[in-house]
C-alpha cells in the first residue's frame, strides 16, 4: 500500500479506529486463502459502514464460498499426497547409505557419536541439542540455531523421539529419520508441521535430568 493510503492518527478516535482494523486484519489471517483479495475486502467494509447494502446476494456469497473452500481442500489433499511420496522416497534413498540403520518401527539412524552414559526411561526428563529439517533440508526447529538445549520428557515428544531416546547413552550424537506416523502423522502440527511430513534430526543427548512427575 502507498503513502498516500496512510491514515493519520492523532486522535484518540483515529487511534481506536485503527485498533479495529488490526482486529479485522488479525480475522483476515486467521482465514487466509490463495486469491484474497484485500480491495474486495475495503470494497464490502465501504458498504457496509455507509450501508449500501451488499454487491452479492446470498446466494452467490454462498456459492463463492463453497467453491473456495473445495479449492482449498483439493490443493492441501495434493500437497499431503506429495509429502508422503516425498517422504517414503527419501526412507528409501536414505536406507542405502553407509551406516544408516532402520528399527523394528522404521525409524532410519546413524550413529555419529556413541555415548557412554546411562540410557533414559520413558519416565525421564532429558537435556538435548537437536537439529529438525524436512527431507527437502528446510530447518523447522532447531535448539543448535537457538543456542540453547532443550529439556522435556521422554514420553511428552512425538513417538519417534520417544523410541530413539530410549536407544542413546548419554553422550550420543545421532542422525535420524522419522517417518510421518511416528512424527506427527497426517493431521501436521500447523503451522510447522504439514501433514505426512517425514522429518530428519541430528540429536545429542547431553543427559539425564530427573524422572518425569
Amino acid at each position: 500500500m502507498s503513502d498516500s493510503h496512510k491514515a493519520t492518527l492523532d486522535t484518540p478516535e483515529q487511534k481506536v479506529s485503527y485498533g479495529f482494523g488490526l482486529q479485522f486484519g488479525h480475522q483476515l489471517i486467521k482465514n487466509n486463502f490463495e486469491g484474497l483479495d484485500i480491495h474486495a475486502v475495503f470494497t464490502a467494509m465501504h458498504h457496509m459502514v455507509n450501508a449500501n447494502g451488499s454487491a452479492l446476494s446470498e446466494a452467490d456469497l454462498n456459492a463463492a464460498y463453497e467453491q473456495v473452500e473445495a479449492n482449498e481442500k483439493a490443493k492441501a489433499k495434493a500437497a499431503a499426497e506429495k509429502s508422503a511420496a516425498d517422504g517414503q522416497q527419501y526412507l528409501i534413498d536414505n536406507a542405502k547409505k553407509d551406516g544408516v540403520q532402520t528399527t523394528e518401527s522404521g525409524i532410519q539412524y546413524q550413529i555419529l557419536q556413541t555415548g557412554i552414559g546411562n540410557l533414559p526411561e520413558a519416565s525421564n526428563t532429558v537435556r538435548t541439542h537437536y537439529h529438525g529439517t524436512f527431507v527437502d533440508g528446510t530447518v523447522f526447529d532447531s535448539s543448535i540455531e537457538r543456542g540453547e538445549p532443550a529439556e522435556f520428557g521422554v514420553r511428552e515428544v512425538i513417538p519417534g523421539w520417544t523410541e530413539v531416546l530410549q536407544m542413546m547413552p548419554v553422550g550420543s550424537k545421532w542422525q535420524i529419520v522419522v517417518p510421518s506416523h511416528l512424527a506427527y502423522g497426517s493431521n501436521g502440527a500447523a503451522p510447522v508441521v504439514p501433514p505426512n511430513a517425514t522429518l530428519c534430526f541430528d540429536i545429542e543427548l547431553l543427559a539425564i535430568l530427573a524422572d518425569d512427575e
